[in-house]
């Protein structure tokens, strides 16, 4: 309920989510509280490890949740820079926020906060070649953390 009322600025929702509730799954996070979800989403097995995400500025996932800890573990602040400025995207790495990422012509960099395990380094860069191609760039570059 808190992560509805922080993604869509608005308060005093309960009434809200109280009546669409028996239409949603529901699941318990770490801290007891209740999370929503669609009733026929597909559901991966839990030990599925999430795979690498190059996200754009201002992504959703990380503004939308009141308790970010659930993809910002290590008290790094989201990445919010001043004005409409944003020339950074955000790395998630078994959907947690690891790194940065930008494109500088048709450069692909990859900036990682912290060396990363080899498995994890090659399935970040096996996804940051897929975006580099889709945004029509030519090389990746991964700074040493």
């Amino acid at each position: 309920m808190m992560d509805v009322q922080a993604w869509s600025g608005l308060t005093k929702l309960r009434e809200v989510v109280d009546r669409l509730a028996p239409k949603l799954r529901t699941f318990a996070n770490e801290k007891g509280g209740v999370l929503y979800d669609v009733p026929d989403a597909p559901l991966p097995d839990p030990d599925t490890p999430a795979p690498p995400r190059f996200l754009p500025e201002y992504d959703n996932l990380l503004l939308s949740h009141d308790d970010r800890t659930r993809v910002i573990d290590d008290g790094r602040a989201v990445p919010l820079p001043p004005g409409n400025g944003a020339k950074r995207g955000t790395l998630l790495v078994d959907g947690f926020f690891r790194g940065m990422w930008n494109l500088d012509g048709t450069t692909l960099w990859v900036s990682p906060f912290a060396p990363l395990a080899t498995a994890d380094a090659d399935a970040v860069s096996e996804e940051a070649y897929r975006l580099v191609a889709f945004l029509g760039g030519d090389d990746v570059r991964v700074s040493d953390s």
